[in-house]
C-alpha cells in the first residue's frame, strides 16, 4: 500500500482535503494517508520527514510560515524524499500579482467564521447521509443525488459538501423502492445519474477485483447491471423534473461542475 503524509502548521484540513479528491481518480489503488496537523519545529519536522524516508511516502505539505517552509525544504532536498509545496508556489504567485507580503500566519484560513463553519457541517451531513443511511434527513438536504451502485454518488456528495452543500445520495437498488422520504424533496433538489452499461461493467468488474471476489458475480454481470440501468430509468421516467446527468468517462470535477450549473440555475435562479 502506497503512503501519503502530509505536513501543515495549521490543521492539514486544506491539504487533506485536496489529496482525497485527488485520489478519487485512482480508486482502485490502495492508499494510505497520514496527517500531521501543527509541525512547526524542526525537530518535528525531521522526525516525519525520517518516517516518510522508511515508508518511501510522498510528502504533500501545506506550510505558509516562510522561515518554517525553508527548514521543511531542507530536510526534504537532505533525506531526498520525494514532496510536493501545495501552498508556497501559489502564495508566492500571488505575493508578485499583488505586490504584496503574505502574512504568514498558520491557520489564518480557519478563521472562526460562517463559511468554515457551513462547509465542516456539509462534510458531517454528506457522512451521515451516504448511501441512503438516514432517509429521514433527506428533506434537510440541498442537493440528492440518485443513481445505481457507481454511479459516482459518494465521491461527488464528499466533492459538493466540500463547497458547503448539504448533500445526501440514494442507491437504486433492482426491485427495491425509493425510500418514501425522496418524495418530500423538492423536485429542484433531486438529481439523477446514469452511466453507460458497459463502462459501468467495466468499474464493477475492476471492484469485484479489488474485493477478491469471482468476475461472474451478478453485481457485475451485464444482463443484470442492464436491468438495474431499465430501473433507474423507470424511477427517472416517474420523476420528469429530476435532471438526469450521466457520468460516463467523466471526471468527478466535469460532473460536479454540471450539477452545480444546474442546482444555481434551480434553485438559487442564477
Amino acid at each position: 500500500m502506497k503512503t501519503i503524509m502530509i505536513i501543515s502548521d495549521s490543521t492539514g484540513e486544506t491539504a487533506e482535503r485536496m489529496v482525497r479528491a485527488a485520489i478519487l481518480q485512482f480508486e482502485d489503488t490502495p492508499i494510505n494517508i497520514r496527517t500531521y496537523a501543527r509541525v512547526r519545529l524542526e525537530t518535528e519536522m525531521e522526525q516525519v520527514i525520517e518516517r516518510a524516508v522508511e515508508l518511501h511516502a510522498l510528502v504533500v505539505y501545506t506550510v505558509v510560515n516562510a522561515e518554517a517552509r525553508e527548514v521543511l525544504i531542507r530536510l526534504i532536498d537532505r533525506y531526498r524524499v520525494e514532496a510536493v509545496d501545495l501552498m508556497g508556489a501559489l502564495i508566492g504567485k500571488l505575493a508578485g500579482f499583488l505586490d504584496t507580503e503574505p502574512a504568514g500566519v498558520p491557520g489564518i484560513r480557519h478563521s472562526l467564521d460562517a463559511n468554515y463553519f457551513r462547509r465542516m457541517e456539509a462534510v458531517e451531513f454528506a457522512v451521515k447521509n451516504d448511501d441512503g443511511a438516514e432517509p429521514r434527513n433527506l428533506p434537510k438536504a440541498d442537493l440528492v443525488l440518485v443513481g445505481v451502485s457507481r454511479t459516482s454518488k459518494t465521491p461527488l456528495s464528499t466533492y459538493l459538501a466540500q463547497r458547503g452543500l448539504r448533500v445526501a445520495n440514494v442507491p437504486l437498488v433492482l426491485g427495491v423502492q425509493p425510500p418514501p422520504e425522496l418524495e418530500q424533496v423538492d423536485d429542484s433538489r433531486v438529481y439523477g445519474l446514469v452511466i453507460q452499461g458497459d463502462a459501468l461493467r467495466r468499474i464493477r468488474q475492476q471492484r469485484l477485483k479489488h474485493l477478491g471476489m469471482p468476475d461472474d458475480a451478478s453485481y457485475g454481470a451485464r444482463d443484470h447491471i442492464e436491468k438495474e440501468l431499465a430501473y433507474s430509468r423507470e424511477i427517472f421516467r416517474a420523476h420528469p423534473k429530476w435532471p438526469v446527468i450521466d457520468v460516463t468517462n467523466k471526471a468527478i470535477e466535469e460532473t460536479a461542475a454540471d450539477l452545480m450549473r444546474l442546482y444555481r440555475q434551480r434553485v438559487e435562479g442564477i
